[in-house]
């Protein structure tokens, strides 16, 4: 049997055998090289839902602190405030580091916060949804600020008042 592969070989044409294994040793890389694109891409992609997920969490919890007893427009502007800053030259550019800037924004520097959940923390994913994915027009164009309307900060004083909406009044 081995005598026979043997004779087998000596009387093959070698070139067409090389070309072969030259053709699938090509096939070969390119197989290797897509797969390794293909896995980068899907890594990237995973990396993009984890940013997009955080960011979303990060505005939720932001809605959900500041203005969940409040009425959905007052939820909605404190959405687009952060949103708004976001997209400043003068804030962070991520919305989670927007959020949690020292001293943004009250709820950020208390400890122990009671864990998010029920229908108001359902509200909150929705709005944070709804602003961040743009699907609904803007009311706050260019506002960038809000306090509570029991408090009265000395900035405020060197800011244009636009609204005032449940407990909270906001300016550009």
């Amino acid at each position: 049997m081995f005598w026979k592969l043997r004779v087998f070989w000596y009387r093959t044409d070698k070139a067409a055998f090389a070309f072969g294994l030259f053709c699938a040793g090509i096939v070969g890389a390119l197989v290797f090289a897509m797969t390794g694109v293909f896995e980068h891409r899907d890594a990237q992609a995973a990396r993009l839902r984890d940013f997009h997920a955080r960011s979303l969490d990060c505005l939720a919890l932001n809605v959900y602190y500041e203005a969940r007893g409040e009425p959905m427009a007052g939820q909605y502007a404190v959405a687009e405030v952060t949103m708004n800053r976001k997209a400043s030259r003068f804030y962070p550019k991520t919305v989670c580091e927007v959020v949690y800037q020292r001293e943004a924004f009250s709820w950020t520097g208390t400890r122990n916060l009671e864990k998010p959940d029920g229908e108001a923390w359902a509200q909150a994913q929705k709005v944070a949804e709804d602003v961040y994915y743009g699907r609904r027009p803007a009311s706050m164009p260019g506002v960038l600020h809000f306090h509570a309307t029991y408090v009265r900060p000395d900035w405020s004083a060197e800011r244009k008042r636009v609204a005032k909406i449940g407990r909270h009044v906001f300016y550009r």
